[in-house]
């Protein structure tokens, strides 16, 4: 499979946040999302073996959690559903990112799916939710909606409320998004939207859903990489 990058820091979204956490970054993605921060995983990456994965995420103990990401980690999905299943083996907990627009039924029950459904404000790559993914859901998995403005909340509401997702994932997660460039400060001023305004709608309407800022953003620059 081709890497991008592979590296041990904290957990910057999700219900885990906070935590250690092995990254295993994959190269690629068919998505070209308006707000996207990854846009260097797009191409290139260098060919790894599971083998030689499967040494430098050992040599990283004594974590055992173990996030893929991408990209798109599931454009790999030959090379990686073996993996997760040798590492589910090995007493690691797996964690994956990925869009939903790619097939999610063979992966693994007890990979904790984190999985984003395009809001509006992603431009080219709203409405490229597979809607069959949401039968692979599990209480283990967690729904995310990145918001950009009050457009996207109202889609985010009305597709959990038609769903009624809290019944179907673990969690549902309302990430307000970052600007494509911004400062080096580590402050909310970087966000394309206030969190305070996220926070006020989720309260109004009852959403049973968390508020997700990217506290990977706030320890470090909000541009640096392999953190």
């Amino acid at each position: 499979m081709h890497l991008i990058e592979l590296y041990k820091s904290v957990q910057g979204e999700s219900s885990f946040a906070g935590l250690p956490c092995i990254f295993v970054r994959l190269a690629g993605c068919n998505l070209r999302c308006s707000w996207c921060d990854s846009e260097y995983t797009f191409s290139g990456g260098k060919p790894f073996t599971e083998d030689e994965v499967v040494a430098q995420i050992e040599a990283l103990a004594p974590c055992k959690l173990v996030e893929f990401t991408g990209g798109e980690p599931m454009l790999q999905a030959r090379e990686l559903l073996p993996l997760m299943e040798r590492l589910l083996a090995s007493g690691y907990t797996l964690m994956m990112e990925t869009s939903g627009e790619r097939p999610l039924a063979d992966v693994p029950k007890a990979v904790h799916k984190i999985v984003d459904v395009k809001c509006p404000g992603a431009g080219a790559a709203a409405n490229s939710f597979r809607r069959e993914n949401l039968d692979a859901l599990t209480s283990r998995d967690e729904v995310k909606f990145v918001i950009s403005d009050h457009a996207d909340y109202e889609f985010a509401r009305d597709f959990i409320r038609e769903h009624a997702l809290e019944k179907k994932a673990g969690q549902i997660l309302l990430s307000p998004a970052f600007q494509k460039t911004p400062s080096p400060l580590r402050t909310a001023d970087n966000m394309a939207l206030d969190p305070r305004k996220l926070v006020d709608w989720m309260l109004e309407d009852g959403l049973p859903a968390r508020l997700s800022l990217q506290i990977h953003k706030f320890i470090w620059e909000p541009q640096k990489k392999g953190v």
